[in-house]
């Protein structure tokens, strides 16, 4: 059996095992890591083995850390990376690699069109009738996106939405209220199959899945990095949050809103951001808590957006794809169903 899991920020860290009478057999760690002292390695790999199959990762990190030499130093990795790999390896985990990544960048739509397709292509992927997919969002007008388990009330000034014409929209996944300006948001949706994270802890899983927008985003020469829980951040300021739906078909939902740029004052009458929310952020304005991408890069939105796609094909493989009539069709359905219903916005008040 194999694993890896690629710390974010870190190195790469490959476990080799077999399975015998329900423990771990033969487990050989590797990695571009950097491990002082040498005889670290071997001792990891002793106390791994014969470990029962079913270890919780941090009853295998806990093995790993009482196993090293006094004065052990780990650069890039940690005991925790150790233990996912090999969680991974026993869940037999899939790769980016294993999958022929499918493109979809339809022209702008409908906010309640775009939240409805979310659950669609989820849906589809986890059933096995699509190719884990990319999507790239163009947004047809504003919108206030709250999250699955947000107060309505709480987290949105009714008053200044409609005076500004930003309707209010609630998604499948959970997290914090995205405000939205269709030519100041760069929004994209990852559709994966849940092997790809299998071994995971949803912690882990996020930055996974961003490892590779991060990438682009220094390759435009912007200090970036994944912020736990689910922000994409620089020295400046948060850039973006990431939110994630897994279904139980199998089907694994992640998607980011990153602000490309964005009048922050329009941003704070319209949301209801909190005291507390701006003090964990460590500032005291809603302003300040975003740093846009138009002033980091002075790019355009759609060279950005250039910028990210040819990272992810570049690091995984990407083909030019489309929405099929039957996904559009049944987007519609749900939008009418579903989302444009108040039953569905106002389920919790």
């Amino acid at each position: 059996m194999h694993g890896e899991f690629k710390v974010p920020g870190g190195k790469l860290v490959v476990v080799d095992l077999d399975v015998a009478d329900g423990r771990l057999a033969n487990v050989r760690v590797s990695g571009d890591f950097f491990l002082e002292p040498d005889d670290a390695l071997p001792a990891i790999d002793t106390a791994l083995t014969g470990l029962p199959v079913t270890s919780e990762a941090s009853d295998i990190a806990a093995a790993v850390t009482a196993a090293l030499p006094e004065g052990a130093v780990l650069l890039g990795f940690s005991a925790d990376s150790i233990a996912t790999a090999v969680r991974r390896a026993v869940k037999r985990a899939t790769q980016w690699s294993d999958y022929a990544w499918q493109l979809v960048h339809p022209g702008p739509l409908d906010p309640l069109m775009h939240l409805a397709l979310d659950q669609v292509l989820a849906e589809e992927v986890g059933e096995g009738r699509r190719a884990p997919t990319l999507r790239i969002w163009e947004w047809a007008s504003p919108a206030v996106v709250i999250g699955s388990f947000q107060s309505v009330k709480n987290e949105v000034d009714p008053v200044n939405a409609a005076e500004y014409g930003f309707p209010v929209v609630r998604r499948i996944s959970g997290g914090g209220a995205m405000f939205i300006e269709p030519a100041g948001a760069v929004t994209y949706s990852i559709y994966a199959p849940i092997d790809l994270v299998q071994g995971m802890s949803f912690a882990d899983s996020y930055a996974f899945f961003d490892e590779w927008a991060v990438q682009a985003l220094q390759s435009l020469g912007i200090d970036a990095s994944y912020v736990p829980l689910n922000d994409i951040a620089s020295p400046s300021g948060k850039i973006g949050g990431a939110a994630q739906k897994r279904l139980g078909n199998g089907g694994v939902l992640h998607h980011v809103t990153m602000a490309y740029d964005m009048d922050g004052d329009r941003m704070a009458q319209v949301l209801r951001i909190g005291r507390e929310k701006l003090s964990d952020k460590g500032t005291k304005s809603a302003n300040k808590r975003v740093d846009p991408l138009r002033s980091q890069t002075g790019m355009t939105r759609e060279q950005i957006i250039e910028r990210m796609v040819e990272t992810f094909r570049g690091l995984h493989g990407l083909t030019e794809g489309a929405l099929t009539d039957w996904e559009l069709g049944r987007a519609t359905e749900l939008v009418a169903t579903k989302f444009a219903t108040d039953e569905w916005l106002y389920r919790v008040p």
